[in-house]
């Protein structure tokens, strides 16, 4: 199992992304391309299904895309013109081999390979229920339910089956699937989780996000619509809505943290989004200082936003090692304190006897901005004040991002003036709910029908939580007290 760092621990770590391409020579050559630009939405495993046309052939490994596909050998023996690929961070199910996707299984009408980024709600009922009727579940992750409820309908063809699963989950996914001669490409019903359609050449793309189509040329195309279906084979691409339509609850934490910067989103530059955010942020809770200095690397396009919104000028006052292993052992709580610095440094000559504004993205448990606060201080600046470009993250997630319990995050237990206090800083300030709203484009948040997903900071969910409210008292999805690790 990997271990993380103590300053990763206190982030929200970024749900999984999903590839998948359909007639292109060396398939799985450009799906191991796609994984290394999705590679932030997950670092604990990766793994690709590739049909050749008669036959399937699969590769996954614990770790990072670059070890785990870094040999010729490897992409080579996964022949074909078809092929699905994913990175994995788990939110539901340990994090072992069996539980690395994509799924694949032999059902009745032939190989199913499937990949999933986001969470089903419901997974387990679901999965009781397919236990007791006689199913054997191999991983301990939602996604195989799926599969399960494919395999137990006795009617229709691959799509029919999975049309027939799908209306039988609840939550929050992006699919791709691949069958004989077939990649599929599902949205949810809300559009929660992200999934854009690309041209390459005279064959086709799926990915979580558009940075994955840049790195292998393609051109982009759209997005795959909330609720929509896609079947791309050898007659081109075929697209369906098979759900009751429902109000769009796409996800606002992408805009503010998990997709890269160079994405486009719903028609949305995320780098322009945070931006916006940055600069409604300056706006909203502006502050006398000498300089805007980012948390990296996440902050940084919105303390530049930020920067132009306040004419406070921006530096690069900490500085980010990028060559952090992430098996880092820490023997002392001495070391163990350090450990930040392994990843952050202060660039004293810019923040020494300044007045200096931190931003930052988001403060879940609280305990890496601390560090960092007393980091910022001890290299000389004489005061310290965080803007942070999301609301207070006060409530967990259950559409596939891994938050901590609710008990866990500082917002949901301290006010603002005590969150200052624990962290360390003179003063403290979120971007409101409304503000984020105004940054990206509305007038406001609508109460009675929010425009997107931003459960983590109102506690408004927009789905069922079956598995949360039949009594097991898990803030994750889990089955005989497995959980994520």
């Amino acid at each position: 199992m990997l271990t993380t760092h103590p300053f990763d621990d206190d982030h929200l770590k970024e749900e999984c992304g999903i590839v998948g391409i359909y007639g292109v020579d060396e398939a799985s050559a450009h799906a191991v391309l796609g994984l290394h630009a999705l590679q932030h939405r997950g670092q604990e495993a990766a793994g690709i299904v590739t049909f050749d046309g008669q036959r399937f052939h699969a590769h996954r490994e614990m770790g990072h895309v670059a070890d785990s596909f870094n040999k010729q050998s490897v992409v080579e023996q996964l022949r074909g013109h078809a092929a699905i690929g994913h990175v994995r961070y788990s939110t539901t199910g340990d994090t072992i081999l069996r539980n690395v996707q994509p799924l694949f299984a032999e059902l009745a009408f032939g190989g199913f390979a499937v990949g999933h980024n986001g969470n089903l709600t419901n997974a387990t009922a679901v999965r009781r229920e397919l236990v007791k009727r006689g199913s054997l579940f191999q991983s301990t992750t939602d996604t195989e339910v799926i599969q399960h409820l494919m395999a137990t309908h006795l009617r229709g063809n691959v799509v029919d089956r999975l049309i027939h699963a799908l209306h039988q989950v609840e939550g929050a996914y992006s699919l791709v699937a691949l069958a004989n001669d077939m990649v599929i490409g599902v949205r949810d019903p809300l559009g929660v989780r992200p999934l854009v359609l690309g041209k390459l050449g005279t064959g086709y793309i799926l990915a979580s996000e558009t940075c994955a189509l840049d790195i292998v040329g393609a051109d982009f195309v759209r997005d795959i619509e909330a609720g929509e279906m896609v079947v791309i084979d050898r007659n081109g691409i075929k697209s369906s809505k098979p759900f009751t339509p429902a109000p769009k609850k796409f996800c606002v934490f992408e805009y503010i943290y998990f997709a890269r910067p160079d994405s486009v989103m719903e028609g949305t530059s995320i780098y322009d989004a945070r931006k916006a955010i940055g600069r409604e942020l300056a706006k909203e809770s502006p502050i006398d200082a000498d300089v805007v200095v980012p948390v990296p690397d996440s902050g940084v396009p919105a303390a530049l936003g930020f920067a132009e919104g306040s004419g406070i000028p921006f530096e690069y006052g900490i500085i980010r090692n990028h060559y952090v292993g992430r098996t880092f052992i820490e023997p002392t709580d001495h070391i163990r304190h350090l450990g930040v610095r392994l990843k952050h440094n202060a660039n004293r000559a810019k923040v020494a006897g300044k007045r200096v504004i931190l931003v930052d993205d988001s403060i879940v448990r609280g305990t890496t901005s601390k560090k960092i606060v007393e980091m910022i201080r001890a290299a000389g600046a004489t005061e310290v004040h965080m803007r942070i470009s999301s609301p207070p993250t006060s409530h967990s997630c259950f559409y596939g991002i891994d938050t901590p319990e609710r008990k866990q995050l500082l917002a949901s237990r301290m006010d603002l003036k005590e969150m200052a206090a624990f962290i360390g800083c003179d003063s403290l300030a979120f971007i409101s709910i409304d503000g984020l709203y105004r940054a990206m484009g509305h007038k406001n948040r609508d109460p009675n029908e929010p425009q997107y997903c931003d459960a983590c900071f109102t506690g408004d969910y927009p789905t069922e939580l079956t598995d949360q409210t039949g009594g097991d008292g898990t803030h994750q999805l889990s089955l005989l007290a497995e959980r994520a690790s």
